[in-house]
């Protein structure tokens, strides 16, 4: 329960940043990064299930009112809010690591957590890019702009998790 103010703040401030910076930060049309991902990426590896998926729509409902676009991040984040904890557990067997706190590479292992966080960010990139894309007569654009933007939320994932980890030792 203590960890409770920290996630709170985490949500604001990757909320805020997606909104009033990334949102507005015009670098081409194929390059959009989603850093709220990073909120589901982050929660406890114990969060129950329910939590999870309430987290995932609280973040996701907030960016469709922000982004203006009628449902596209909530079914994003849900399935992959849905779809965590069997992602945990194909990338990274439960002997790998310890089965709760917040999920780095001290915890995982570098290449496991990679391994998670690639796999998480590709699975919501590619949900949301097509269905903004309703179509596939676009596929290579679309590709190209799941690739791209993936890559720049890996970045960016990943300096946020330095950042909020950067306080908890590996067994908090």
């Amino acid at each position: 329960m203590h960890h409770v103010p920290a996630y709170i703040l985490l949500f604001v401030i990757l909320s805020l940043v997606q909104i009033f910076l990334l949102n507005n930060l015009v670098v081409g049309t194929f390059l959009c990064p989603l850093i709220y991902i990073a909120f589901i990426i982050l929660l406890r590896l114990d969060t129950m299930p329910i939590v999870l998926l309430g987290c995932s729509l609280a973040i996701g409902m907030l960016m469709d009112m922000t982004m203006g676009v009628a449902g596209i991040n909530t079914i994003a984040t849900l399935l992959v809010g849905f779809l965590r904890p069997t992602l945990i557990r194909l990338v990274s067997p439960r002997e790998e690591f310890r089965d709760d706190g917040v999920p780095s590479p001290e915890r995982m292992g570098v290449s496991l957590f990679w391994s998670y966080i690639v796999v998480m960010i590709l699975l919501h990139h590619t949900v949301f890019f097509t269905l903004e894309a309703l179509s596939w007569g676009h596929f290579m654009r679309t590709l190209l702009r799941i690739l791209l933007s993936s890559g720049a939320t890996l970045l960016l994932v990943w300096l946020t998790e330095r950042l909020f980890t950067a306080k908890i030792s590996a067994r908090a």
